[in-house]
């Protein structure tokens, strides 16, 4: 791995290390907003902001004490004062989802990074030209193959016969980093950098997997690394986790929540500290 994680300073605060802002879950997916929000504070951010339902927020609040809570009538006045937006994780599909994903990709500024998952990806499958008539500068996907071909508007084989290739098409037609999940996940910019990831094993094909990885991914972009450079990164980390996990836990009982539990060890056996 070529990237270092963000250099800790000593006369430093929360604000030194960046605000997540995390649009996710649904009263019946109130997990995902949990994972993808404790993991990006777990890798070093200093905030995370979630901003989801009520019944989300009470059940989330009910795990953890560590998050901001917002309700999603106020994401409009957090998105300028945010160092990276993370939408989709769980958030659903119903009209009241896909009103707030068409509001935030309209108000959101230019060059503010913006990482979409899961329905968030699905949404935007579905509006492809809404999407990239906005032009946005800083996007990062990440798509498992099936929301891949949803995506290219292509049959799941075609990704899964080249993931490198599809990963490329879509980094191009979108302008964003590409996380293509696979068992070797594929990290590709409009740029044209590359990166196979060599960490992670079969333990990881678990719920919620997904969702640790986007918020490790954002919890590094708000420390100041572009999209790319968190991307590989937290892939790497993400997978070293789930080999640590698997080691502790057996392949067949690694759960989401251990590859967050297993963050601080992934940091230190890993060469990743500057």
């Amino acid at each position: 791995m070529d990237y270092k994680l963000p250099k800790r300073i000593e006369n430093s605060n929360k604000g030194t290390y960046g605000k997540v802002l995390n649009i996710a879950g649904s009263d019946y997916m109130p997990g995902a907003a949990y994972l993808s929000s404790v993991s990006a504070l777990k890798v070093g951010c200093g905030y995370c902001f979630l901003a989801s339902t009520e019944r989300v927020i009470d059940a989330v609040a009910a795990q953890t004490s560590n998050l901001v809570f917002l309700p999603r009538k106020e994401v409009l006045l957090h998105l300028s004062g945010s160092d990276v937006v993370e939408i989709g994780c769980g958030l659903s599909q119903n009209r009241e989802a896909v009103e707030l994903f068409q509001t935030v990709i309209n108000n959101l500024p230019q060059n503010l990074p913006l990482i979409i998952d899961a329905d968030g990806l699905n949404i935007l499958s579905k509006m492809p030209e809404f999407f990239t008539s906005k032009k946005l500068l800083n996007v990062m996907f990440t798509p498992h193959p099936k929301e891949a071909a949803r995506l290219l508007d292509c049959a799941l084989d075609e990704v899964l016969n080249d993931t490198g290739k599809a990963a490329e098409k879509i980094s191009k037609i979108y302008n964003a980093v590409t996380v293509l999940k696979t068992h070797k996940t594929v990290v590709i910019a409009p740029d044209g950098r590359k990166y196979l990831n060599t960490t992670g094993n079969n333990s990881m094909a678990k719920a919620g997997s997904g969702d640790v990885l986007t918020g490790m991914i954002a919890g590094l972009a708000a420390q100041g690394m572009d999209l790319f450079e968190a991307s590989a990164l937290g892939v790497y980390l993400h997978g070293l986790c789930g080999d640590i996990a698997a080691e502790n836990l057996t392949a067949y009982s690694v759960m989401a929540q251990d590859l967050i539990n297993f963050i601080p060890e992934a940091i230190k056996k890993s060469d990743l500290i500057k």
